[in-house]
């Protein structure tokens, strides 16, 4: 599929992608979405940043609709026709705020009971009928327990960023939700990698799935630009002032392992002059929220993370991403990584390698692609002592 127009959509769908000026599906979407919109249950993975979420927003808007316009409507509170299972609060606002942009012009109900929220503020999202429930699987159990929300009308599951969701220890909660659901109900599950348990969970939930890989799964995306450079006598900070001193536009997200190697980077930023934000565990949710609006909006210009914000972060563009120390498995580079160079966009990722990070990052470079012979702006990983 070469437009969204070539998919069948409903006229208000394509009038909602016209006003936001999207005309050209990105691989994954033009690959799932007719799949998805034929009735099949699909298992798509793709690098970050490829729009896996549109992939299946757009079939489960298609399908509520396509039901009230046939005179079957929604009429019991609590009871969606579709459900999209997220791993966290952050992913699960995103994934919201891109279907709300096209429930108006449809004029579909989505809704979304997501853990940090109080049990009242869950309850009220659901106090009415509603088409497609956005949730973390944690509260969504509560919900079912106490008889809040109904599963027996879920028609569409989606299981998003399903990797992160089993390395959260939801795998239980998540296939008694999707085993909850109507019989016959469609499953999409989405994800950058597919370790292990991701196969073992895609064997127990699905019969015949369709299975999409996009070419750039597994494997960095062109824009991006990958610099090596080399730490001596661990002195990493003295790697990053340099570094630092040339801003990069929309911002630079610094990963650390640990919440200490977090804490400790903040207090070194800020005794060298260079105010910045921090997202890691064992914080407030309202701490976390407004240190990454304050990322988002510009205040600061640097935001210093763990691996919970390599994953469901969905900033608009950040320009540069420096893995202060790097991740200890390929999954969880692949999800920092791809926090820059989004649709299309260029980025920069910087590594700060050890002696022991030798293995590590011969698995990296396998995964960037090759510069292109002739045009294109692709710069080929690269080495700097």
């Amino acid at each position: 599929m070469r437009t969204f127009a070539e998919f069948g959509l409903l006229p208000s769908l394509e009038a909602s992608l016209a006003e936001q000026g999207l005309t050209q599906p990105t691989e994954i979407q033009a690959r799932t979405i007719p799949a998805l919109l034929g009735g099949r249950s699909v298992v798509g993975v793709a690098e970050t940043g490829s729009g896996k979420t549109l992939s299946y927003a757009l079939p489960v808007l298609q399908l509520a609709k396509s039901l009230e316009d046939a005179g079957d409507p929604v009429s019991v509170n609590g009871q969606p026709r579709a459900l999209v299972i997220v791993p966290t609060r952050e992913l699960g606002e995103q994934v919201a705020k891109v279907f709300k942009k096209f429930t108006h012009a449809t004029r579909l109900r989505v809704r979304s009971v997501l853990g940090g929220t109080t049990m009242d503020v869950a309850r009220r999202g659901v106090s009415g009928p509603l088409e497609v429930l956005i949730a973390t699987p944690g509260r969504l159990v509560q919900m079912v327990d106490q008889d809040v929300v109904s599963l027996e009308d879920v028609r569409f599951v989606v299981l998003d960023e399903a990797d992160q969701l089993l390395d959260l220890g939801f795998q239980p909660d998540v296939v008694r939700i999707v085993e909850g659901c109507r019989e016959g109900r469609q499953v999409g599950l989405f994800s950058a990698t597919v370790p292990p348990p991701v196969q073992t969970l895609i064997g127990r939930l699905f019969a015949d799935p369709v299975v999409i890989k996009s070419k750039g799964s597994h494997r960095l995306v062109p824009s991006l630009t990958t610099i090596n450079k080399t730490v001596v006598d661990g002195k990493r900070f003295d790697l990053l002032l340099p570094l630092l001193a040339t801003e990069a536009e929309g911002g630079t997200l610094i990963f650390a392992n640990t919440r200490e190697q977090c804490d400790k980077l903040a207090r070194l930023l800020g005794e060298a002059g260079l105010p910045c934000s921090i997202y890691r565990g064992e914080m407030s949710k309202v701490e976390r929220r407004a240190n990454l609006a304050a990322f988002r909006d510009g205040t600061v210009r640097l935001l210093v993370a763990t691996d919970l914000g390599s994953r469901g972060l969905d900033v608009e563009s950040v320009g540069r991403v420096i893995n202060y120390h790097l991740p200890h498995k390929l999954e969880n580079y692949l999800h920092r990584v791809g926090r820059t160079a989004r649709a299309g966009r260029a980025g920069v990722v910087v590594n700060f390698v050890t002696e022991r990070d030798a293995k590590l990052v011969e698995q990296f470079a396998r995964i960037q692609p090759q510069a292109p012979r002739s045009g294109g702006a692709q710069t080929p990983p690269a080495s700097d002592t």
